[in-house]
């Protein structure tokens, strides 16, 4: 009778700790990098707001495909000044979020600043902090 009652408490011992190991990463998107940091996974779809003080407001999707801390999002609808296929950010990532981030607009790569909201299925990559030349553009990303 003891030894069933030790096995049933070790049993239930060890699927409460299954559970809450289950529960503790939740469903945020992030991927182990060989160094043992832990990045988000930005791999996928998303949908982009873009905001510029040259082309106005516009809509795209673009595809971001992640090696690693490294990142590169890619149209895929395009626009008037962009094609589809071409750039649209790239950057590399920390534990924190953006290490290093920025956007591709006619101008060329601007250095931009970016958040990554708690869950990951948001993003505001902003070109507009601290510009002397006067280029505003703000991309914000929603994943598919």
């Amino acid at each position: 009778m003891v030894k069933k009652t030790f096995l049933v408490l070790i049993c239930f011992i060890s699927l409460i700790i299954f559970i809450s190991t289950l529960y503790g990463q939740g469903s945020k998107k992030t991927i182990t990098l060989p160094s043992g940091e832990v990045v988000w996974d930005l791999n996928g779809e998303w949908d982009v707001f873009i905001e510029s003080v040259y082309g106005g407001t516009t809509k795209d999707v673009f595809k971001i495909t992640q090696q690693g801390s490294s990142f590169v999002a890619i149209r895929m609808m395009g626009n008037p000044y962009m094609p589809p296929g071409s750039e649209g950010a790239r950057g590399e990532l920390d534990k924190n979020g953006f290490k290093k981030v920025q956007i591709m607009s006619g101008m060329g790569l601007l250095d931009s600043k970016g958040q990554i909201s708690d869950d990951g299925n948001k993003m505001v990559i902003d070109s507009t902090i601290n510009r002397p030349d006067g280029v505003k553009v703000r991309q914000t990303y929603t994943r598919k």
